[in-house]
């Protein structure tokens, strides 16, 4: 079954609520669970959180990351793994050594732009092992009307991985989410943009592992 790793070479770019939002969108498709790779285990955290029984199931998966995933994968539609903001981070590498998709969310700063790079030249390092792996950055965090916004949106272009179309706003929605113990897609009407953001993003993402 598909396995989604979202990775990134820099703190702060939001890939932890991206992975929570993504498996749960992923969930209401078939059945997903969200492994929390990275040591802080913020996913974790925030399952622990919730006051909801039907949200999406978080597994520890700091240590013998590649078993756990291929675990799962064997009984789950969906596996999403959330890595630690390091490609040279040991749960990242066993998880690009294994998984269909890297999501990859890049904030709209020059700074993640470059860390991008990394990632990038890790990715085609990853492919010797794993053959099949496929790339995918997702701009997140975005203001539209920022100069910044578009001189990276330009700037990304020239990289070689591919761009989702799907672009992630910076809504405080998302804070309040992850701050109740609930998914993007509990939040009602205050989170109803924001959960067709993340809609689309689903569908991409379903897109790119079939």
């Amino acid at each position: 079954m598909p396995v989604i790793a979202i990775i990134g070479n820099k703190g702060g770019a939001g890939k932890t609520t991206l992975g929570i939002n993504l498996a749960s969108g992923l969930s209401v498709r078939g059945h997903t669970v969200l492994l929390d790779a990275d040591p802080q285990l913020s996913s974790l955290q925030w399952r622990q959180l919730a006051v909801r029984d039907d949200l999406v199931a978080v597994h520890d998966a700091t240590t013998e990351t590649s078993g756990i995933i291929r675990q799962f994968r064997e009984i789950t539609e969906y596996v999403v793994v959330d890595c630690p903001p390091s490609v040279n981070a040991d749960q990242t590498r066993m998880a690009l050594e294994v998984c269909q998709l890297a999501l990859i969310p890049v904030l709209p700063s020059p700074l993640d732009l470059w860390a991008t790079i990394h990632v990038e030249n890790e990715l085609i390092a990853a492919r010797s092992v794993n053959r099949n792996l496929k790339g995918l950055i997702v701009i997140n965090q975005i203001e539209p009307r920022t100069r910044l916004s578009h001189i990276v949106g330009a700037a990304l272009s020239e990289i070689e991985l591919p761009v989702a179309n799907t672009t992630i706003s910076r809504r405080m929605a998302f804070r309040h989410a992850m701050l109740d113990g609930v998914s993007i897609f509990q939040m009602g009407a205050q989170g109803r943009e924001a959960a067709g953001e993340m809609k689309s993003l689903v569908e991409e993402v379903i897109n790119h592992v079939q």
